[in-house]
């Protein structure tokens, strides 16, 4: 089964819910074996469904229980295209010595690595795009200059294909489990109250807080074609670029009125004959 790559900006907060709510905080969506947040490919692939041409839909997704119930489908048919979960890249931390720096780590460049080119090889840990020349202070860490490693090709590891991306001026390698606190300790609590009906104060009106990943996150997900496709697939494949550069902007994780989700989704190009999964 071949794969190929998609990647998301975020251009706003992005919540995507989950399942585990503590108090009065509303938890976000986390990899079950990494415990970091993450996007699913059924989200995904629903709000892209819902901009494909509706002749379309059928055969490039499959049909829908409704179909089954109400249109007079036999059984649920799988269709000819696949989309996976999106993964974090690339996170921002803010800096009191460089501004925002973004973060990642050998474990989540390995795993990108594998997808988009295995012959990169895998920087160490405390590898620096700023160099080693000054202190770095990120959050409530600090790193002597002495710590951090130069990084003169760091450029090669971030996506190409949309300008967007160059916002990421400073990237920093972390140790896993240093990643994975400040990833943790840097999203964002946006803070939301009941409501009852007619939009006044529910009677047990109290605050919560809805984690969300910040902006400027870059995240990625793969996506190709299924057996269904019958030989087909890279005109499948074809149609769904084209759905993905009708618009640059979409939006994932409901709370579209508040401007929530918002993302820049691009597709570098179509890896057709590269990058299998096995």
């Amino acid at each position: 089964m071949k794969t190929n790559l998609s990647y998301i900006y975020l251009l706003s907060p992005l919540h995507t819910g989950g399942a585990s709510q503590e108090g009065n905080t509303v938890g976000i969506a986390r990899e079950a074996h990494t415990d970091l947040p993450y996007m699913s490919g059924g989200g995904i692939r629903g709000r892209i469904r819902a901009s494909t041409p509706k002749e379309r839909q059928k055969i490039l997704w499959g049909n829908t229980i409704e179909d089954v119930q109400q249109h007079g489908d036999n059984n649920l048919t799988q269709g000819a295209l696949w989309i996976g979960d999106a993964a974090i890249l690339w996170f921002p931390i803010p800096s009191l010595s460089h501004g925002i720096v973004w973060i990642t780590s050998p474990f989540l460049l390995r795993r990108w690595l594998r997808l988009h080119d295995p012959t990169l090889p895998l920087p160490q840990a405390n590898s620096f795009s700023g160099g080693n020349r000054n202190q770095l202070y990120l959050k409530d860490a600090i790193f002597q200059a002495i710590e951090l490693h130069e990084w003169s090709n760091w450029k090669d590891y971030i996506p190409k294909g949309n300008a967007v991306s160059e916002t990421i001026d400073k990237a920093l390698i972390l140790s896993n489990t240093d990643c994975k606190v400040l990833i943790q300790t840097s999203l964002w609590q946006q803070v939301r109250v009941n409501l009852g009906e007619g939009k006044v104060l529910a009677e047990n009106a109290g605050f919560r807080y809805e984690e969300a990943i910040p902006p400027e996150t870059l995240m990625y997900f793969p996506w190709g074609s299924t057996t269904t496709a019958n030989g087909n697939g890279h005109t499948a494949c074809t149609e769904l670029k084209q759905v993905f550069d009708n618009q640059n902007i979409w939006q994932f994780g409901g709370q579209e009125s508040l401007g929530r989700g918002l993302v820049e989704l691009w597709t570098p190009e179509l890896l057709l004959s590269r990058t299998k999964i096995t």
